[in-house]
């Protein structure tokens, strides 16, 4: 069989074995056509290719840097998955910028998450550029003038490393800087004006009652506050299911529960993954006052976490339940975690339960392309995540700062190493990403032949 065959098996085994289904398979999955948008796309969809390919040694990192201490790690580290959120939910509204997803968080080495950073810097700046070159689709139209080259993706990922050395480096120094969070930047900085937005949707902010997330999802009617039967994000939930649904979940809300709806089609690593929201908050009252006590809950069934299959000896700590081992990690790597946040079973699956940040703001990498210098913009970018994910790493354990010291000595001589290795990873995924329209491209000839 040749290299090139063997690469596509892979692809569609890793991917049918978590997704239930491969991409050759009719229909295909609306997971699979977006992750055929773009090769970053694909990255956030295939995780376990990722972790597959760090057990099988196709992608090689400096073994200085996993002698470091092993922490709680995001797992599907990239770019997309930083943003702005509240803190404790939708129960504070301190604004910070942090990691915004443990879904495939998990015990590990730190080093998986800035090689899977790194890598997403290539691909970002490859997908800017690609919008461009028309090799590229967006739903929105974006002027292209001066995306990100490989070169500049380069820089940002130098200076998103150099930062994270930095931040363990203080830790070292200081523990209590551990605890510091990422919210202020300067005027004249790329994420400055989406700070600024989020804090507008945060609880006192401006923008609360029409931009906040609950404010996105529910509509105010004479008999209380209700899901937006008009949103395309929500699908109504059959009387049946919805009272289980209440009476199953409703010892880990803290309130009335005000509407039932399904969750449809979010993100792109989680896009078959079956999910519904509750609305809670006082009952039968439509004040500003009940307003800002209602939030939104999340029920998601949780899968496990991506690096476990490839690496399942890795940690003892990674053999709890997948629901169990995202609640035990957000938990110790956020600052101030959700309050609403839990575990249950039900109908013989683990579901995780957590409260929907009221200010959570996503930047896109086409929100680059606004700036008037899109490189700086990413390097910008880049390095506040880089200190955002040194503290959220440095919680792992607080007893010590034996994971800070070994790690920022391993970066002081490996950092160029890693940045070579992700640029040369960011290709095969590349490579990749064709092969997977190859395949949905070809059983769809197939099938209309």
């Amino acid at each position: 069989m040749s290299a090139d065959k063997k690469r596509q098996k892979l692809i569609s085994a890793e991917l049918k074995r978590v997704d239930g289904a491969a991409p050759e398979t009719q229909p295909v999955l609306d997971k699979h056509q977006k992750m055929a948008g773009s090769p970053f796309q694909f990255l956030r969809g295939s995780a376990q290719i990722f972790y597959a390919d760090l057990a099988a040694g196709s992608l090689k990192l400096p073994e200085q840097l996993l002698q470091a201490p092993l922490t709680r790690i995001v797992g599907d580290c990239h770019l997309a998955n930083f943003g702005f959120l509240t803190e404790e939910g939708s129960y504070g509204d301190t604004v910070i910028w942090a990691p915004n997803d443990y879904d495939d968080a998990a015990e590990g080495h730190a080093a998986f998450d800035l090689a899977r950073f790194c890598v997403s810097l290539f691909l970002v700046a490859d997908y800017l550029e690609g919008l461009g070159a028309g090799r590229y689709r967006s739903a929105e139209v974006f002027k292209v003038q001066k995306p990100p080259r490989k070169k500049d993706a380069t820089r940002a990922a130098e200076g998103f490393l150099k930062c994270y050395r930095k931040a363990l480096k203080k830790t070292a120094l200081d523990p209590e800087k551990r605890d510091k969070a990422v919210k202020r930047f300067d005027k004249d900085h790329f994420l400055r004006k989406p700070l600024d937005k989020a804090k507008a949707r945060a609880p006192g902010g401006k923008h609360f009652e029409k931009k906040s997330s609950v404010a996105k999802l529910a509509v105010r009617t004479r008999g209380g506050f209700r899901f937006d039967p008009e949103n395309s994000k929500l699908a109504p939930v059959e009387p049946a299911l919805a009272d289980e649904l209440e009476d199953v979940f409703r010892p880990y809300l803290d309130d009335a529960v005000l509407d039932v709806s399904r969750r449809l089609g979010a993100g792109t690593g989680s896009l078959s993954v079956e999910r519904y929201y509750f609305l809670v908050g006082p009952a039968g009252e439509t004040d500003g006052e009940a307003f800002r006590e209602t939030h939104v809950v999340e029920i998601k069934q949780q899968r496990e976490a991506a690096l476990v299959h490839h690496f399942a000896n890795l940690s003892p700590v990674n053999r709890m339940n997948p629901a169990h081992l995202t609640v035990d990690c957000q938990r110790r790597m956020m600052r101030r975690p959700d309050l609403v946040l839990d575990e249950a079973v039900w109908n013989g699956v683990h579901w995780l339960v957590r409260s929907r940040h009221h200010a959570r703001l996503t930047v896109d990498p086409e929100d680059l392309l606004e700036a008037d210098r899109p490189a700086m913009a990413l390097k910008d970018y880049a390095k506040a995540c880089g200190v955002a994910l040194a503290r959220t790493h440095s919680r792992g354990d607080r007893r010590s700062v034996r994971f800070e010291r070994v790690m920022a000595d391993a970066l002081a001589d490996k950092a160029e190493d890693l940045v070579d290795a992700a640029r040369e990873y960011a290709d095969q995924v590349v490579s990749d990403h064709s092969r997977l329209c190859e395949m949905i491209r070809k059983d769809g000839d197939e099938h209309a032949a």
